[in-house]
């Protein structure tokens, strides 16, 4: 990823994008942090807000016209915040704000002509910039003070004369020379202007400077003479014609606005830098934030009284505010959450971690902590997909050689495993030649259920041909992994393999249409091998329903308990797919309910993305997290992919297949149908058992390794640990096997009795400790892994 990838990535996340009320407002307070300090009544902080970002606090405070309250996100459910009165508020319990230090003077020099609202900013601005300034003005403060009195139309301002003199004055200390009376004659800003000067015509003096044919630039300010920059008067109905120090009506944040606008364009100037630069977003412009409403309760506006908001009532007008962000994909992932930040932030990690740091252990969690499952770019407004930039990481670091080894290696591992002669199964249905179909049942069912597939793909022999009208048979199987796995680790070549050996088996079987069982294969085939037909089976078993009824399933039970459907994330993008589930459950009469996150924004079980071995105690907090929201709507779940129902189920939630339900009885139970979930070892040993039943135990098939014969017996603790640590039956077989054979053991002197092994049988080195039984068979008490040679003292491993 470079940079300007990096920047496209960044764009999309909009959770650093201001409010609509800092959107709205001319001079960009950060109202969300002022009515956060207001509404803990935290009077200091919020003053302190307004103080950094409003010239003349004291008076602009009583004064704001809150121009952002019709933008305010809380009129859809209430009523905009009232800010003008909580500003009122505010200063009116803060008193005066400590001035800030003059900046030390950077020899650089404005004048300012015309002391209205704009003027005073400008020169506010500017003097806090350390530009020295000189401020020429016709009216005294109180006629300044006369002109702002109309608009704003509270009692309050009948203190404001003492508040305009505090900010005069305030001025004059951060070092404004401000001149009263006749204001200067034009030649005089040719004078400034030669000598160096930036001058700002401000509104109420602009008809005296300045021609109507040649208004000042809109961005800008800025005049046909380089270096002079004016503001026409803001018109509004009612305004004043002529010259003057007053402008009745006009808005007072839009003329400091204008004054602050001026004083960036003056301090540009006399740097000599560009006047154009950045400012896209100076003054009102719109937000790309997204804050969702739908958990917002409606709340009405505390009414202001005349004299003014109480310190309660401030408190309680402040609390309304919603604190407007977006968190969309954070608030629905616990990925996301976890790293206590927001896509934004990671994609800028990502980058650093490939471009700069080529790989931390941290920056390398997080990447292969994401399961992929497109649930946050279903949320987000801009479609942010955190999958899709970890998945470009993966395949970074696999190419780079900087994916750490360990991440992923027993999954894959696993997957190879599953596409070994002892597990792969491709053949056509007993006594055919050819197949119209190909069931595609998928590494996990295989694993999991090994009977299920057996009882489907007879159920799929009996009455697919029943659905067809051109009456064709023939329902072949192909057990083998479609290759999500090395898709999600990044290993595109090792994807890209196992699909070819997909098409190579789907060649030699005539090229049947694709029947599959598992959503994540639906996707991964349609995806890696769009020439290849691929249906569902849920969908096939719909259009049996549809024309067939219930004879079919036989008589199934009519389940009426507390079920709640739990649709994979795989099937996000496949409501066809999801339609099909819920047109079944209704035929059979299943009633069930579906949590709050379902259909194209469910959640992930935790497996997806290969998360559960890169970062199992993130998976498992995932799982748990789902169970528990699905055990809180009803007793049992239901679910129809195979990896969902085992996490489930080891997460407390008992869940059942949807398979189970198909083929149950009408004395079938709830509690018949979710078994335990089986665990590493057992899901190996279902699909060798699976493939050697429908392939027949040929005569010289090869004899059971050695190894596989030894009268293991495990403790609990260590049955948990080798679950935990993803050792297997056989790896404990062939350190106890190597320890038996080569007289190599250690014996634990702490711990009579107590023999300690290891093996290095792969790339893991794996350790083992043990008892002998009285029969003479180990057993097993604790296990454990690495990736350390160990070496003796004769050099041997």
């Amino acid at each position: 990823m470079d940079q300007s990838e990096l920047r496209q990535w960044e764009s999309r996340c909009t959770q650093e994008e201001p409010p609509r009320c800092r959107a709205a407002c001319p001079l960009h307070v950060d109202v969300r942090a002022f009515c956060t300090h207001m509404a803990e009544g935290d009077l200091r902080k919020a003053w302190g807000v307004l103080c950094r970002t409003l010239p003349l606090p004291t008076l602009l405070a009583r004064i704001c016209d809150q121009p952002c309250r019709n933008a305010c996100l809380r009129n859809e459910a209430g009523g905009g915040l009232h800010i003008a009165g909580l500003e009122r508020a505010c200063a009116e319990a803060s008193g005066r704000p400590a001035p800030a230090p003059p900046m030390p003077r950077r020899g650089l020099d404005a004048v300012i002509l015309g002391g209205d609202l704009a003027g005073l900013a400008a020169a506010w601005d500017l003097s806090r910039k350390g530009i020295t300034v000189a401020l020429h003005t016709l009216s005294t403060a109180e006629a300044i003070l006369d002109g702002l009195r109309r608009p704003a139309g509270h009692a309050i301002l009948d203190t404001l004369s003492a508040h305009l003199a505090e900010e005069v004055d305030t001025l004059r200390r951060m070092g404004v020379t401000i001149h009263e009376g006749p204001l200067p004659p034009c030649q005089a800003i040719d004078e400034w202007v030669a000598s160096g000067h930036a001058v700002f015509i401000a509104p109420v003096a602009y008809p005296l400077y300045c021609e109507e044919d040649q208004p000042p630039d809109v961005v800008t300010l800025g005049t046909a003479t380089p270096g002079v920059f004016a503001a026409i008067p803001p018109a509004r109905p009612g305004d004043s014609e002529g010259p003057g120090e007053t402008a009745p009506g006009h808005s007072p944040v839009e003329m400091a606005a204008l004054g602050r606008r001026a004083a960036t364009s003056m301090e540009r100037f006399l740097q000599k830098v560009s006047l154009v630069a950045g400012r896209e977003r100076e003054g009102v412009f719109s937000t790309r934030l997204f804050t969702s409403l739908a958990d917002v309760v409606p709340l009405s506006p505390v009414v202001e009284p005349p004299e003014g908001y109480t310190a309660d009532e401030a408190r309680r007008e402040a609390a309304r505010c919603i604190r407007c962000e977006c968190m969309e994909c954070v608030r629905h992932c616990a990925y996301l959450a976890e790293y206590g930040g927001y896509p934004k932030q990671y994609a800028r990690r990502i980058y650093n971690n490939e471009s700069i740091v080529m790989g931390t252990r941290q920056a390398n969690t997080m990447i292969d902590s994401c399961m992929m499952c497109g649930l946050c770019a279903t949320v987000c407004p801009e479609g942010f997909d955190m999958g899709a930039l970890c998945l470009d990481a993966r395949r970074s670091m696999v190419h780079r050689d900087k994916m750490p080894p360990s991440a992923h290696e027993f999954a894959l591992r696993d997957m190879a495993f599953a596409n070994s002669g002892t597990c792969v199964v491709a053949r056509h249905e007993a006594e055919k030649q050819n197949s119209t179909w190909l069931f595609f049942p998928g590494c996990q069912l295989t694993a999991s259920a090994p009977g299920l597939v057996e009882s489907t793909w007879c159920w799929l022999q009996r009455w697919l041909p029943a659905i067809d009208d051109a009456k064709r048979s023939g329902v072949g199987l192909l057990a083998h992994c479609c290759g999500a796995p090395a898709h999600w680790a990044g290993r595109e070549q090792l994807h890209q393999d196992t699909l070819h050996t997909v098409e190579s088996h789907w060649e030699e079987l005539g090229r049947p249409i694709l029947v599959t069982a598992c959503p994540s294969c639906a996707t991964t085939l349609r995806n890696g091998l769009p020439h290849i037909p691929v249906e569902t089976l849920w969908e096939k078993m719909a259009e049996v329903a549809d024309k067939h009824g219930l004879e079919p399933f036989g008589t199934p039970h009519p389940w009426k308990g507390d079920l709640v459907l739990h649709d994979p994330c795989g099937t996000r993008e496949d409501e066809p797919l999801r339609n099909a589930v819920r047109a079944l459950l209704v035929a059979l009469g299943v009633e069930y309910r579906e949590p709050a996150l379902t259909r194209e924004r469910t959640e992930c079980c935790g497996f997806g993305g290969l998360v559960a071995e890169a970062n199992p105690p993130l998976a498992d907090k995932l799982t748990r997290g789902r169970a528990e929201r699905l055990s809180a709507m009803g007793t049992h779940a239901v679910t129809y992919c195979a990896m969902c129902r085992d996490r489930l189920v080891k997460a407390g939630t008992p869940t059942a297949h949807m398979l189970n339900l198909f083929f149950s009885t009408p004395d079938t139970t709830l509690e018949d149908c979710t078994p335990p979930a089986p665990g590493y070892s057992q899901r190996r040993e279902n699909r060798v058992a699976l493939c050697e039943r429908l392939k027949g135990r040929s005569a010289d098939a090869q004899p059971a390794p050695a190894w596989a014969s030894i009268p293991i017996h495990y403790t609990e603790k260590a049955a948990a640990l080798m679950e935990e640590r993803r050792i297997l039956d056989s790896d404990v077989r062939k350190v106890l096997h190597h320890a038996m054979q080569s007289g190599r053991w250690i014996d634990d002197t702490g711990d009579e009795g107590v023999r300690i092994a290891c093996f290095r049988p792969v790339v893991v080195t794996y350790w083992v400790t043990y008892t002998i039984d009285a029969d003479g068979g180990p057993l097993v008490r604790n296990v454990w892994c690495h990736r350390m040679h160990v070496i003796d003292a004769g050099g041997r491993q």
